[in-house]
């Protein structure tokens, strides 16, 4: 069965959620809080790919503790808007995490499904901690109780893309969060 690909909207014809501004005033913020959490310490994150291989990046060069990082990749939305409820794991960490301190780095925390899967998986090599820090944080849609440890922003039940959010592997590299169009105009 062949997935159609989505019809093309530009960028610009959505509304700006976050902006680029916004978003690296709040990076910084989290990196410095990190960095007095684990002051003296060595931290590893973890980023979840793809969407929050940006968050990762910049999120890392704003904490000023020794940092590493590492990431895994699941599946749980394919090329739906909508999460299928099953997380399949397509990537596994590379590097032992056994006695370190870990912080789990990913987009956006909706539903809760990939992050609960995941922080259940990495509990299981033994981190001397595990922390969960998220770029977007939309509580509305939460089906397993968790939280992240830090948050950037705390946004409506809206799809969204930018800032390697994607729709259909498209948008990741728009600088600032957009809100996607609930019916985009055909051939847009």
């Amino acid at each position: 069965m062949i997935i159609p690909v989505p019809a093309f909207v530009a960028p610009e014809k959505m509304d700006v959620l976050l902006s680029a501004e916004q978003i690296a005033d709040r990076v910084k913020a989290i990196g410095d809080q990190i960095s007095q959490d684990y002051q003296g310490q060595s931290i590893v994150l973890i980023g979840v790919l793809k969407g929050a291989a940006i968050f990762l990046a910049d999120l890392a060069r704003s904490i000023k503790v020794d940092n590493t990082f590492d990431f895994v990749a699941v599946s749980s939305y394919g090329r739906a808007r909508v999460t299928s409820g099953a997380v399949k794991m397509i990537k596994d960490i590379d590097n032992p995490i056994e006695g370190r301190h870990v912080i789990l780095v990913e987009d956006i925390l909706d539903t809760g499904l990939t992050l609960s899967y995941l922080r259940g998986l990495m509990l299981q090599h033994r981190p001397a901690s595990l922390k969960i820090a998220t770029c977007l944080d939309k509580p509305e849609r939460r089906l397993v109780p968790i939280e992240a440890d830090y948050a950037c922003f705390k946004i409506p039940n809206k799809f969204v893309i930018g800032y390697g959010m994607d729709y259909a592997e498209r948008y990741r590299g728009v600088p600032d969060i957009r809100i996607y169009p609930d019916n985009p105009p055909p051939g847009h």
